[in-house]
């Protein structure tokens, strides 16, 4: 292998450009082979790059230095070259030189572009085509990146030069060359591309922090290049048609977004962001018939396409962006409906066969769009394509969207009919869903796939979103349009929602029979819609007639849901999964209306009571293997609820579930705890059926509720068929939530909000790692990037010494779980000509692999001497034909000097900035907590001003000085839970919740109790608070980290605002609490046959200790042999009625949080 390298290198060192080029070649193959061919790199770097050589082999030694990695000194050289190079006569050697640009690390490329600016300026009216296509196609990659914004941001010549190359890259849309217009087209198209679809954090400045300026910059270029698409439209349409066939799909995305922003007024908001004052009262405001005149123009030039391409990719881009264009205030069905029918039929030809989820996606996003008719006559045939998606998320968001279609179309139909229009065949919910595969999935009992839970649940949810308040109409954009026949169809009444999901329940019926092999989650979901309906309708009081006030409808749908009811109830023999058995008795048996039944049937097995009372006998002492304990204990327990109720509503049931009990309660099935619910439900029915005048209220209401419904367990799944629910349900209601409630945009929420916006990061407080009497002062903070796992170290350099530092060195090595981006040890930053008093700033990025305690190490070298030796030492009589010599020339720079090196101390990232807040409520929080298996708990402490017992009580929310050692948390990435505080005694308890960047689940809870201290001096006393932190995590590996370095980690938590306190101190100063307060209680005691009334601050003290012992006593399990003083009925002593009254505070306290609603508790 040596030997290849050397003959490689031998060849770059010819002046032959073939040889040369062969060199190259094989270079490359090595390097795809995988070898290391630095060597090489360095070799055609000095001997090519940096010298004259053909166009070819510079555009090869270019391709090898994008392989491989360079030193910070040959990047110097690199540099050069291309400087060189700019001024080279040969349009294709400076295109060569062009093309290396986007390679170029970003601290390098501001300098280098500034320098170069004329010479790159120039090469835009160069008459060479492959020149102007080479800068066009470079500064097109270059100029949208987001580490340009940054530098712009920061340099204000260079943002005009930027700004001024992106209008000549428009221009170059309408270049006499096509290969040079259609990479302008692209560059544009990218321009949009990146704003519109990157989140604006990201995309503003420097992939980490945006600032209000780096976001204006790139909303300035976006609007500009709007503008001129918009002004020349009708000839880059033109230019465009004379373009070969294949290159038109490039330009049809920059028309039509520019246009589209103009016809929909985004560009006003594009304006407003970029804060251009000047420009943007200059812009003449064209009238809507004009914006209008020009989207159709967009339109009718895009049209053929459609009908007369025979390339697949084309019809669907042109489809695609017809479909984005109709949507514009004005627009026409037939855009929409011509768009989808040409994509439909790519779907039918099985060409483009491989975006067969994003055709879909297409169709189903935009279904909204078409007339009734169409949407009617695309349902069945959209279903079974969903049907065939093989991506999960694909499938569920193109499920939301058709469940939510066939809730618009059948309120918009019923509404019609309302308003005297002609009823349109074929828009209810049951026609909708009639096709016959469909029929069939939903009727058997087993299916191999998962889609039919899938469409129930998601249907289902979709009800329950109709339910709820519409989220507000914007003015524009596509969710306008369904907003609006959401509107058009239920504000006829606050309940028109109940008639499309009552036809749901119809159509789902046959769910309960299936066979899911243990999964519930679907049928859970119809369960519960079905109890939401009837709690609604009361259908427990029967079917309300005209006298009574209901309207026809409603009579109508009350009858629809009792005939329902009576099917469900004969549909309980025939249920295949166990656990679905009682839950179906429970939403039937709640709501069914027992006095409409026929008495004469009471003996008759087909009577919906008799049929329940069978199944829950059936139920009550049936050992199903499959049903783990845990289930059979909440089945029992349900349905003992059930008997209850319903025997102590409906007297003939009383006596029929008082023989079951009777039977389960003598039987071996029940244990203890069931034996007494059932002896105690037995006297409340014996109670009910023997006072039939007096019926509890309690029981006899309807709740409406439904108990069964899933939690989320992330962490442990005892079965497979848990998991697999859960899994779905988080699916449906992520697919449901993002069609129904979507986020604000970014865009909207920067321009709401402004400066405020949570999206505006403000730079972190600077870090020192020099001493006081270092020769170079260096800071550092840190940004991070939670989506793309990464954190970028920003380092400002301040030459403390009087000389002027030729040449800094900043090497940046990394411990923990950090690693550099192109798998390099250290990394290398090169400063020149370091100016006393003159800071120099620098930054490196760094990606995190795991949760994991992580330092960044910077070292700074500086060359006191550079520049002051010569390279004539070396010059031997035959030092050309010597090759050790020539090596040692190359390898050793005599003139850097003696470095003088500056060891900084270590950068460390807090282990706080690798989570992100987890929202979650509190129940799912306490259910989740026992099951988090790694566990880690330490006591730390802080002081507070106050004045004990007295200022804690009396101090208003958000007040209360006791919680002043944590007031940090609420910066850090924890979701806060939930906390309960206790003012009268200081004691409080924080729950938080948040994720890992890795998907780790970490919860925390904090207990605080605070300690009055007693030998106060002057002034406010001060006092210990004493908190107990528990964190449990989903993996080991989070609470070691975390447990390695505990006063680490409560420094992260609380910027050093609590110390860790050793468990064995804890353990003393608790006992010796505990000692003292016992002498003081023995004491007043002796003394409280004398106290008297004056005395009650000492017994108000006294109480307070014996408040803070039973807290002592809960913590550490110590005894305390306290007993109570003689008293009699008659008269309490002293200390019972303080304590009596201590507690009354407690709990009445308790009552104000709960009424307080309002009030944050922080």
């Amino acid at each position: 292998m040596d030997i290849l390298f050397a003959q490689i290198q031998a060849d770059l060192r010819s002046n032959d450009a073939l040889r040369q080029s062969g060199a190259l070649l094989q270079a490359l193959q090595q390097s795809a082979a995988g070898r290391d061919i630095s060597v090489i790199a360095k070799s055609a770097v000095e001997e090519i790059v940096a010298s004259p050589a053909s166009a070819v082999c510079k555009k090869l030694a270019f391709d090898l230095i994008r392989s491989t990695r360079l030193t910070a000194d040959l990047w110097d050289t690199v540099c050069t070259g291309i400087r060189n190079d700019f001024e080279f006569p040969d349009p294709d050697v400076t295109a060569a030189a062009l093309s290396i640009l986007a390679a170029i690390p970003s601290y390098r490329l501001s300098k280098l572009i500034t320098d170069s600016n004329k010479e790159i300026s120039s090469c835009f009216d160069s008459p060479s085509d492959n020149l102007r296509f080479s800068i066009t196609e470079t500064l097109g990659c270059i100029l949208a990146r987001d580490d340009l914004v940054t530098l712009c941001e920061n340099n204000v010549n260079l943002l005009d030069k930027v700004s001024n190359w992106w209008s000549r890259i428009g221009q170059n849309m309408l270049d006499r060359s096509d290969a040079v217009a259609k990479v302008a087209f692209e560059s544009v198209g990218r321009l949009f591309q990146e704003f519109d679809s990157k989140r604006m954090s990201r995309l503003a400045g420097d992939k980490l922090v945006d600032s209000e300026n780096s976001v204006a910059i790139r909303s300035n270029w976006v609007s500009s290049m709007v503008d001129f698409v918009w002004k020349k439209r009708s000839a880059l349409m033109a230019r465009s048609l004379v373009l070969p066939v294949e290159s038109f799909r490039a330009t049809v995305f920059p028309i039509v977004y520019a246009v589209k922003a103009v016809a929909s007024g985004s560009i006003e908001v594009i304006r407003k962001l970029s804060k251009s004052s000047g420009s943007s009262s200059g812009t003449v405001v064209d009238s809507n018939a004009e914006k209008l005149v020009g989207v159709s123009d967009v339109v009718s030039h895009l049209v053929p396409f459609l009908a007369s391409s025979l390339e697949p990719a084309l019809i669907f881009e042109v489809g695609i962006n017809m479909l984005y264009l109709a949507d514009v205030p004005g627009g026409k069905p037939e855009w929409a409906s011509q768009s989808i029918i040409a994509i439909l039929t790519l779907w039918d030809r099985q060409e483009f066969s491989s975006a067969k989820e994003s055709i879909v996606r297409a169709v189903v996003t935009n279904l909204h769009l078409l007339d009734l008719h169409m949407q009617v006559s695309l349902f069945r045939r959209l279903l079974l394509m969903v049907r065939n998606l093989r991506a999960e998320s694909d499938r569920m968001h193109a499920l939301a969207c058709i469940c939510r279609t066939a809730l618009c179309v059948d309120l918009f139909a019923k509404e019609s009919v309302r308003r005297g229009q002609k009823p349109l065949a074929g828009t209810d919910i049951a026609s909708l869903f009639e096709d016959v595969r469909i029929k069939d999935d939903l009727n058997s009992v087993t299916s191999k796939s998962l889609f039919r839970e899938e469409l129930v649940a998601s249907l289902v949810e979709s009800c329950f979103q109709l339910s709820l308040p519409l989220p507000e109409q914007k003015n524009t954009g596509m969710e306008s349009r369904v907003i609006g026949a959401l509107a058009y169809g239920t504000g006829y009444g606050a309940l028109n929602w109940t008639e499309p999901a009552l036809e749901v329940v119809e159509v789902c019926r046959p769910c309960v029979k299936w066979d899911c092999d243990g999964r519930t989650y679907a049928i859970d979901c119809y369960l519960k819609l079905l109890v939401r309906l009837c709690q609604i309708y009361d259908t427990r009081g029967g079917v309300k007639r005209v006298k009574d006030g209901a309207s026809q409808d409603q009579i109508l749908n009350e009858t629809r849901l009792q005939n329902l009811q009576r099917e469900l109830v004969k549909d309980l023999r025939e249920i295949n999964t166990p656990r679905i058995c009682a839950r179906v008795i429970w939403a039937v048996s709640e709501h069914i209306d027992l006095e409409g039944l026929d008495p004469l049937l009471a003996d008759d097995p087909e009577d919906p009571l008799n049929i329940i009372i069978a199944n829950v006998h059936k139920v009550l002492f049936t050992v199903d293997p499959s049903a783990d304990t845990t289930n059979r204990l909440l089945d029992v327990q349900a349905l003992l609820l059930c008997s209850q109720r319903l025997g102590s509503r409906y007297a003939r049931a009383g006596p029929l579930l008082t023989k079951e009990l009777e039977e389960f309660r003598s039987s071996n099935m029940a244990d203890s705890v069931n034996k007494h619910q059932c002896r105690l439900i037995l006297q409340r029915i014996k109670y009910a059926s023997s006072h039939p005048e007096s019926k509890w209220a309690g029981v006899s209401e309807a709740r409406g509720d439904y108990p069964f419904s899933h939690h989320k367990l992330t962490v442990q799944f005892y079965e497979a068929s848990a998991a697999q629910d859960r899994k779905l349900e988080g699916l449906v209601h992520n697919a449901i939530l993002e069609l129904w409630r979507p986020d604000p945009s970014e865009l909207t929420l920067l321009l709401t909000k402004g400066v405020d916006s949570a999206l505006l990061k403000v730079p972190p407080t600077a870090i020192t790692l020099t001493g006081s009497s270092d020769p170079c002062y260096v800071e550092a903070y840190h940004l991070t990037d939670s989506t793309d796992g990464r954190i970028t170290l920003h380092l400002k350099v301040l030459n403390l010494t009087e000389l002027e530092l030729n040449r800094v060195d900043i090497r940046v090595g990394l411990s923990g779980a950090l690693y550099f981006m192109d798998g390099s040890p250290q990394a290398v930053r090169q400063l020149r000509n370091l100016v006393s008093q003159d800071p120099v700033l620098c930054s490196v990025t760094v990606g995190v692999s795991q949760f994991e305690r992580s330092a960044l190490w910077v070292q700074v070298l500086y060359y006191p001497f550079y520049g002051s030796g010569g390279a004539g030492d070396y010059e031997g009589d035959y030092s050309e034909e010597d090759p050790q010599i020539m090596r040692q020339k190359r390898s050793l720079r005599p003139e850097l000097g003696e470095p003088v090196i500056l060891r900084c101390q270590p950068y460390k990232i807090p282990l706080t900035e690798l989570l992100l807040p987890h929202k979650i409520s509190p129940v799912e929080f306490f259910r989740l907590w026992p099951s988090l298996p790694a566990i880690v708990e330490y006591t730390g402490t802080y002081m507070y001003e106050g004045s004990g017992f007295k200022a804690t009580a009396a101090q208003q929310y958000g007040a209360s000085p006791f919680l002043s050692g944590l007031k940090s948390l609420s910066s850090k990435p924890f979701h806060r839970v939930c906390s309960h505080i206790i003012r009268t005694v200081a004691g409080f308890q924080l729950c938080l919740a948040a994720k890992t960047w890795y998907g780790g689940f970490l919860g925390m809870m904090i207990f605080g109790a605070s300690e009055v201290s007693r030998n106060m001096d002057l002034g406010d006393e001060t006092t210990t608070m004493i908190c107990k932190f528990v964190v449990r995590g989903s993996d080991a590996s989070i609470t070691k980290e975390i447990g390695s370095d505990l006063q680490g980690w409560l420094d992260d938590l609380t910027d050093g605002g609590v110390e860790y306190m050793p468990e064995d101190e804890v353990k003393l100063a608790a006992a010796e609490r505990l000692r003292t307060s016992m002498e003081r209680i023995a004491l007043l005691k002796a003394a409280q046959p004398k106290a008297k009334v004056p005395k009650s601050d000492d017994e108000e003290e006294n109480e307070e200790e014996d408040e803070d012992k039973k807290k002592e006593k809960k913590k550490d399990g110590e005894e305390d042999d306290k007993k109570k003083g003689p008293s009699t009925l008659s008269k309490l002593t002293a200390e019972e009625v303080e304590h009596l009254s201590l507690q009354a505070a407690v709990l009445q306290e308790w009552h104000m949080l709960c009424k307080d609603r309002d009030t944050k508790v922080n």
